[in-house]
């Protein structure tokens, strides 16, 4: 069932897991994920980056997400991740997103409150949950056309004050991760992360989840982190064990939704998401 977060989110908050997101880029990606969640009877939150416009147009992949999540047995959130123009953002909301992104997190932060706000009235109107970005979490080798730019960590103060000026749905916070492929394990700065839920009142958001190590990601899901993004580490375990010689394309792309499927079931484990009745 196509569902918003906020009812998810609550219930994560409220029993301490966190809800996998999960970047697709075609129908194959799409049956893959929600494939698991029906099979472990859990929530998911199918996500589309609009820096991945130019491998399926923002309007293919309303049409593709709704269908989807629509006929599924469990709820699924039609999530548009790092919306990086408020039009772009809008037109997400126009097609059917159920949850839409700002991502003004490089802009400064009165810049990143005015875009948020905007969004905010324009989505609220129909229904629609946003998530926005203080700090920034930098890149690493990855699937996306994201700038390769250091993270800057997320301030108490600055939560606080761009949470009582917007009142967004949820939050993404920088405490130590990125995206893409990194060498070693981040230092999360559990601190920091303690700290934030403490002072600011929404569900907060954790992006570059791929490599950052299960123990820390189970601990952010305990933590007030109620979504992880997962999508390198689900399209390496697409490949990590292809083997093409002699095989059909059939045959490969079974073995890539294989690979797909585990890296998420894994992720479901470790995020100790629960199933939630709507």
């Amino acid at each position: 069932m196509l569902v918003t977060s906020k009812r998810l989110f609550d219930a994560a908050l409220k029993s301490k897991f966190a809800i996998p997101a999960t970047n697709f880029v075609d129908q194959y990606t799409l049956r893959a994920y929600i494939a698991v969640a029906e099979r472990q009877q859990l929530p998911l939150i199918i996500s589309f980056a609009q820096a991945h416009n130019e491998v399926m147009p923002l309007e293919e992949a309303a049409v593709l997400g709704r269908y989807y999540a629509e006929l599924a047995r469990v709820p699924i959130v039609l999530h548009l991740d790092h919306g990086e123009d408020v039009d772009f953002v809008k037109r997400a909301v126009d097609l059917g997103f159920t949850s839409v992104m700002i991502d003004a997190s490089q802009d400064t932060l009165d810049e990143n409150i005015r875009k948020t706000k905007e969004v905010i009235a324009y989505a609220h109107e129909k229904g629609v949950v946003v998530e926005a970005e203080i700090g920034h979490v930098g890149s690493g080798d990855n699937y996306e056309n994201h700038d390769h730019s250091d993270s800057i960590y997320t301030t108490v103060e600055e939560a606080k004050h761009f949470y009582q000026a917007t009142n967004v749905d949820s939050l993404a916070i920088s405490i130590g991760t990125a995206h893409g492929n990194y060498v070693g394990l981040p230092k999360i700065n559990f601190e920091r992360l303690h700290d934030i839920a403490e002072s600011v009142a929404v569900p907060l958001v954790l992006h570059g989840g791929s490599s950052s190590g299960d123990d820390n990601l189970s601990r952010c899901a305990g933590s007030g982190i109620v979504k992880i993004n997962i999508f390198t580490d689900i399209m390496n375990g697409a490949v990590r064990n292809l083997i093409v010689e002699g095989k059909s394309y059939f045959d490969i792309q079974e073995q890539m939704r294989a690979g797909m499927e585990a890296c998420l079931q894994h992720y479901y484990h470790i995020f100790k998401t629960k199933s939630v009745n709507l």
